[in-house]
């Protein structure tokens, strides 16, 4: 998904790279859970960009026991790059870069660690 402070784009590939979900929803956990419930009973794995706000969708994750890959922001850049870029666009190179394996990978913080990491001036 790309997440933003008030929106997050989400995209859903099956095994088949088919699309199942492809749409914007307010960046709230209830949105979020509700549009994947129908999927949690699935091998699924959430896939998100390394910025500012993506604290709570790992907490939710974590509460619902779902599987998180932060992807590391500068080297997703460099990766899939490309003069066309909107959330629709990024969501699904996200989704491709996971299930591909190539999700250059960001370290996710336990939420008791994070003001320690904050404090120290980690990122």
């Amino acid at each position: 998904m790309d997440l933003n402070a008030r929106v997050l784009y989400v995209c859903i590939l099956d095994t088949e790279d088919q699309i199942r979900v492809h749409r914007n929803i307010p960046a709230t956990s209830m949105d979020l859970i509700d549009l994947l419930a129908p999927y949690l009973h699935e091998d699924i794995v959430i896939g998100v960009e390394y910025m500012h706000c993506w604290y709570w969708v790992s907490d939710l994750c974590q509460q619902f026991n779902l599987p998180i890959v932060l992807g590391h922001a500068l080297y997703m850049r460099a990766i899939h790059g490309g003069k066309a870029k909107n959330d629709k666009i990024d969501s699904l190179k996200i989704a491709k870069l996971l299930k591909s394996g190539m999700l250059p990978m960001a370290y996710t913080y336990p939420q008791a660690m994070r003001a320690t990491c904050c404090v120290a001036g980690c990122t």
